[in-house]
């Protein structure tokens, strides 16, 4: 009987995403999304360009506070409106469905596969570094290792959010415990006297910094940020989206800000400048200076810290894809979700297989100059949407709002950082633009367009009910209030009822 009421109930659980995640949970994927490998090796980069020591913290500190702008202007966002999806559900709403197709676009084939296959193929070559001391891994047990770390995240991310958000709180400790390691002992090594590295930090390693270069540096620097919006495509399964949301971001921006800034004191306390300007592997030079035979402790973390990051990464992109879908912008099926674990499998899937196909490509680490360029141009706009829809719509509920002069500031940078890319990298940042304009036919021949053939949309409907049975998928059944999620699940009334009528059958 207990069996039969268990069943019961569980038939009669709506099928949606459920709002299981914590504060804390919101704080790791935050922490856990931004700290990969950036940490373990831009810190030359930012060296490089800005030329002295004092300067390069000084950034370090920048960087984290002009992330951390960016991150509340974000919690505006997702305070206002609690749907998932990020930039995609801001953008709807701010400048309509062209601009969030094109920002959909973009991160379906170049942000979101490329840094989850770059932060998976970093997990996978220092994971195998202790075992190849003294030369590279192979270039394809590297690949195949990337891929076997996608596919097993994906399959946990698809069987249980609440395994998913575990291995998320896991990694995230680990990770920060190991850069606490790391800071406790710098600072100990400089407790014990050793401040040479220290004694002149104004002094210029090889000339002294121009504008451009300091510019350059913070873009280095801020690329290790990455990652501080991503809270905000999974807001519909905050608890208390109006609350979790903005205390996630200020209590996890600081934080990862200290670690940084406090990490890279300890690095310039034990690495000699040169050294330091000699090898883009930062964390293993003070791993092999510092713990000796225990050096592999480095490799071992920075793998640690990648393959949480790859989770939180496939965890917010898999709801970016379901609420593209959700809303039209996307095959139906990648909207859907399983039957019992209510997670959105499809879109996870889809997920994996476009971040898979990014794998095959030879140089994928050359795909980062479109990655930043793109993420920073649809950030540039999304929150110029949110400082239009002030003066559009000023009688939206505003739970949690900023003074004008923090997203206007935030936004300059985000145009300056823009503009510097185009000066820096004009063929790849041009590439970029192509990518984006390419989106505009895509949107007007398969999306706009409504009288398709009824050859195709029969095909359509035919191959995701098959779909539907084979993952035991349905489409979402309760809505988050927008017109557009309404009719779109309205539409997909007929394909569930067939669905539920064939396995009751079965």
């Amino acid at each position: 009987m207990a069996e039969q009421q268990v069943d019961t109930e569980s038939k009669n659980e709506k099928v949606e995403l459920k709002k299981k995640l914590t504060l804390f949970n919101g704080v790791t994927i935050i922490i856990g999304t931004i700290i990969g490998s950036g940490i373990f090796l831009t810190p030359v980069g930012v060296l490089r360009q800005a030329q002295t020591v004092g300067m390069s913290l000084i950034i370090w500190a920048l960087c984290g506070f002009l992330s951390t702008l960016g991150a509340l202007c974000y919690a505006e966002l997702g305070t206002t409106f609690t749907e998932s999806g990020g930039d995609y559900a801001y953008l709807y709403e701010a400048f309509g469905p062209l601009p969030a197709f094109l920002f959909l676009w973009v991160s379906l084939l170049i942000i979101r596969p490329t840094c989850q296959a770059v932060v998976a193929l970093t997990f996978a070559k220092y994971i195998t570094q202790p075992f190849f001391e003294g030369c590279e891994p192979p270039n394809e047990a590297v690949r195949l290792l990337a891929a076997c770390c996608l596919c097993l995240l994906t399959f946990v991310n698809c069987v249980s959010v609440k395994a998913a958000t575990r291995i998320q709180d896991l990694f995230t400790a680990a990770k920060v415990l190991a850069l606490v390691i790391i800071i406790i002992s710098g600072l100990v090594w400089l407790a014990m006297g050793n401040t040479e590295y220290y004694s002149n930090p104004w002094e210029p390693v090889e000339k002294s910094a121009t504008v451009s270069m300091i510019a350059l540096a913070f873009y280095n620097g801020l690329f290790a940020y990455g990652g501080w919006n991503n809270l905000n495509f999974i807001t519909e399964e905050l608890q208390n989206p109006h609350r979790d949301l903005p205390c996630a971001i200020i209590i996890a921006m600081p934080v990862v800000t200290a670690i940084y800034v406090l990490a890279n004191v300890a690095y310039f306390a034990v690495v000699p400048i040169k050294e330091f300007l000699s090898s883009d592997t930062t964390g293993l030079l003070f791993g092999n200076k510092m713990f000796g035979i225990m050096a592999w402790i480095i490799p071992v973390s920075v793998s640690l810290s990648c393959f949480g990051s790859v989770n939180g990464l496939l965890f917010t992109s898999g709801r970016l894809f379901f609420v593209g879908a959700r809303r039209g912008d996307l095959p139906v099926l990648v909207s859907m979700i399983h039957v019992k674990n209510h997670t959105p499998s499809p879109s996870l899937l889809f997920t994996c297989l476009t971040s898979l196909i990014i794998l095959c490509v030879k140089d994928v680490f050359a795909l980062i100059s479109f990655f930043s360029f793109g993420m920073w141009l649809w950030v540039a706009v999304s929150i110029t949407g949110m400082m239009y829809l002030r003066w559009k719509k000023p009688e939206l509920k505003r739970p949690f709002k900023l003074p004008l002069v923090v997203p206007v500031i935030f936004t300059l940078c985000c145009i300056f950082i823009v503009v510097l890319s185009f000066v820096e990298a004009p063929e790849h940042s041009g590439y970029g633009l192509l990518i984006n304009a390419l989106g505009i036919p895509v949107y007007l021949l398969f999306i706009y367009r409504k009288n398709r053939p009824k050859t195709y949309i029969d095909f359509m409907e035919k191959a995701t009910i098959s779909l539907q049975k084979l993952m035991f998928v349905v489409a979402q059944e309760t809505l988050v209030g927008e017109e557009e999620t309404r009719k779109q699940l309205m539409s997909d009334d007929r394909q569930n009822q067939v669905l539920e009528s064939e396995i009751e059958n079965t």
